[in-house]
């Protein structure tokens, strides 16, 4: 249930409703312990979650040996199994791996090897005549690339939500615009005191994101500092989807992994990201340099796409530390667990990370046995991708003809398991005003939709949080 409680007293509170824990009280829910997933911001996967490049890894290219490694190639397989029977969409495309120079074109065969040395097996090499074959928009120059099959398109923002709203309709406590900021514990477990109240808990789970060692330092401990990196990335019109058929990777440096040109599940093109590690855990707004930097990349890579409509630009942030893998360490005296610095791969591997929390939480001392199948509550969230069967094909009044999102969509709002909060997550759920126009011809409509379906008024919809 969602709840705006004065005290609430569970076994296991996360901190934090990204996709990360909101994978990990998903897991919870299905044992028999009482689960508190408690949010900083108004919505479920309203943070780092919500501005990714939204692949489905397969974490060929991680360092082999690393959590990080381990986590992704388990969740990948975790969440390809979960993502049909709820709704999340997945588009197969699979990527390639450019190589622009002979020293990138070198490189490719020890990319392989990195490949197999994780456990996937299907990169191949592809001549240049391949790869123009299979990609005719390319630009001129390149070598060579690496195939990458089973590199796929993802929906970031119904991941997060689909693993949220299965945790409360199987019994956790979901409690939005709630952040933690205090910890007051005891031999008995741990207060964690919040401007609405306090989530008393025997268990605490960190995946706070951005404000994970904010968080961890809470509970005494100061082993890493979350450095925000900024990637700025640009959306292109869909107009220009069929310019490009796979995933276009660059040949990642020891920094960054670079910009790519990516299809999206929306039927969209992203460009991006760029990499710049700032100060300010707020810095989501987008910059004059960054933009035309990704420009500058997009027309090496595709130079048609930047004859094609610019339709968003955005930034995300990325809990980055000072270490490349996952920060994930267990205070078992203290009936802690963190989960810090989990990167952009975080959405592909949230699965694994949640199984790996549980087997921590246990062998920290957590009772949690299973449910029963026929005890659980299984979910379906409408789809959002392009090539699978969205809720306008089904009739019904078009509100917002640019991403053609229905009436019916927005009154069930309302109604839903875990109901948006503000307009942003009413966007998130369904696609409106996020297409060619972004929400010139429909927000007046939309919001009016939307405020009945919550019952708030208008204005107060549009002021509210996002």
């Amino acid at each position: 249930m969602t709840v705006d409680p004065l005290d609430v007293a569970v076994d296991v509170a996360v901190v934090g409703a990204g996709v990360v824990g909101a994978a990990v009280a998903r897991l919870l829910s299905h044992h028999r312990v009482r689960v508190a997933l408690v949010e900083a911001g108004s919505d479920v996967g309203a943070g780092v979650s919500k501005a990714n490049t939204a692949i489905l890894h397969t974490g060929f290219d991680a360092t082999p040996g690393t959590l990080e490694a381990l986590l992704v190639a388990q969740g990948s397989a975790l969440l390809r199994a979960y993502a049909p029977t709820v709704g999340i969409a997945v588009e197969h495309t699979g990527a390639l791996l450019v190589a622009w120079d002979d020293e990138q074109l070198a490189r490719l065969p020890e990319l392989a090897a990195k490949a197999a040395a994780n456990g996937y097996h299907a990169a191949t090499p592809v001549d240049v005549g391949e790869l123009y074959r299979r990609e005719p928009h390319l630009g001129p120059g390149a070598l060579g690339a690496l195939a990458v099959p089973d590199e796929d398109l993802v929906d970031p923002w119904t991941t997060p939500l689909a693993f949220a709203t299965e945790a409360v309709a199987n019994g956790a406590v979901l409690w939005r615009r709630a952040p933690v900021t205090d910890v007051r514990s005891t031999a008995d477990g741990h207060e964690l005191r919040t401007p609405s109240g306090t989530v008393r808990a025997r268990f605490v789970v960190n995946a706070a994101g951005l404000a994970g060692d904010v968080v961890h330092r809470l509970f005494g401990h100061d082993s890493f500092t979350i450095r925000p990196r900024r990637g700025e990335l640009l959306v292109f019109d869909e107009l220009a989807r069929p310019l490009v058929r796979h995933v276009l990777l660059p040949v990642p440096t020891a920094t960054t992994k670079g910009v790519l040109v990516a299809p999206t599940v929306f039927g969209k093109v992203l460009l991006g990201p760029t990499a710049d590690d700032i100060d300010d855990r707020t810095a989501t707004g987008s910059t004059r340099t960054g933009t035309d930097r990704l420009l500058d990349q997009g027309r090496r890579i595709l130079p048609a796409l930047l004859a094609e409509e610019v339709i968003a630009v955005y930034a995300g942030l990325r809990p980055a530390t000072e270490q490349s893998d996952y920060r994930i360490e267990l205070h078992a005296e203290q009936r802690y667990l963190c989960l810090g610095g989990i990167r952009s791969t975080g959405l592909t591997a949230s699965m694994g990370i949640a199984a790996e929390a549980l087997a921590l939480l246990r062998s920290a001392g957590l009772d949690a046995p299973a449910k029963g199948l026929d005890e659980l509550v299984a979910v379906r969230l409408p789809n959002l991708g392009e090539a699978g069967d969205r809720p306008w094909r089904r009739g019904g009044r078009i509100v917002c003809h640019c991403e053609r999102v229905t009436s019916a969509e927005l009154a069930d709002l309302g109604t839903s398991v875990v109901p948006p909060l503000d307009l942003d997550g009413a966007r998130r759920r369904t696609r409106a005003m996020l297409g060619r126009c972004q929400g010139f011809a429909c927000t007046a409509d939309v919001v009016g939709a939307v405020a009945a379906s919550l019952d708030v008024p208008g204005a107060e919809l549009l002021r509210a949080p996002t």
